[in-house]
């Protein structure tokens, strides 16, 4: 009984080269539990990711007051949303529930936990700190700037480390999607009358076509592979050579997505200089953009090179 758990358990990983120390040794765990109770109790995996969103958009609530613990429940609230987040994914992969709206709709609950959260930082520092109530529109200003550069960090993020499961396992091993094919399900979507999920899909290829245009360099990758057999010696050659390049960026990817932004926040909450956090997004995180998509641009031009 406990080999199939564990092994059950494993089936949930994405793998052991994109999964983030802090996420198997936490959330994965926790996630797993949930996964396995949902299961019992038929819940789809859609329903968690909103759950999810509620649980984000309280812990913001929570984060607009100065008390302590208050700010602490909105941490556990924070912790919470995201191990239904991890949840979602795991509850996928043990029953084949898989679906396009699932995956943007994952993608959405981080969005909304954060735009509610950048709201109620603003809020709180105006109130808080007499610089920005007298010069309200320049913490918006802040925290819009550090919003987009965020949506571009985690965007990035999530498209490299698809990229090298892509080659580790495999197209049916990644949710890897182009955007001439979001936008052929838009088309179709359309034509078929499915007017929320034409929009939805709208949505998901203005974000693909973002992701494209700011990896010229594996895009012509994808080029030289398309029609190939995953199987076939020049495919296989180019994914031999990627793998041990993209591997050690995938550190830097994790970095980007939500656990050490999580950590940051709450270092600034509990130190109450909330309006910090947008700084570090601004420096740090914007640093580690950068030479990860350098990195990654390079590699892919070695490869290609090869």
């Amino acid at each position: 009984m406990f080999k199939s758990i564990a092994e059950e358990y494993r089936s949930t990983l994405k793998s052991s080269d994109t999964e983030e120390n802090i996420d198997l040794c936490f959330y994965r765990p926790i996630g797993f539990a949930w996964a396995w109770l949902f299961r019992k109790l038929g819940v789809h995996p859609n329903v968690v990711t909103i759950a999810s969103m509620f649980l984000g958009v309280g812990a913001a609530v929570c984060f607009y007051y100065s008390n302590i613990w208050i700010t602490l429940l909105g941490m556990f609230l924070l912790i919470w949303a995201n191990s239904y987040d991890s949840a979602d994914g795991q509850l996928a992969r043990l029953t084949g529930q898989f679906s396009k709206l699932g995956r943007i709709l994952d993608g959405a609950a981080g969005d909304v936990w954060f735009v509610s959260i950048y709201i109620a930082i603003c809020l709180r520092t105006m109130r808080d700190v007499p610089f920005f109530y007298e010069h309200p529109w320049l913490i918006w200003v802040i925290a819009a700037l550090a919003g987009a550069c965020h949506a571009q960090q985690a965007a990035l993020a999530d498209y490299y480390r698809q990229a090298h499961l892509f080659f580790l396992k495999g197209k049916s091993g990644s949710e890897l999607d182009s955007a001439a094919e979001v936008r052929e399900r838009w088309q179709k979507s359309k034509a078929e009358g499915k007017w929320f999920q034409a929009v939805v899909d709208w949505f998901y290829l203005g974000y693909t076509r973002k992701q494209e245009r700011s990896t010229p360099n594996f895009q012509r990758l994808k080029d030289r592979i398309r029609g190939l057999d995953e199987g076939a010696p020049a495919y296989d050659k180019i994914r031999r050579r990627f793998l041990p390049l993209s591997f050690p960026l995938c550190k830097w990817e994790n970095f980007m997505t939500f656990n050490w932004r999580c950590i940051t926040l709450f270092v600034c909450l509990l130190l109450n200089v909330p309006w910090v956090y947008f700084l570090v997004e601004l420096t740090v995180f914007n640093v580690v953009l950068l030479y990860t998509r350098m990195k990654h641009e390079r590699l892919c031009r070695t490869v290609l090179e090869d």
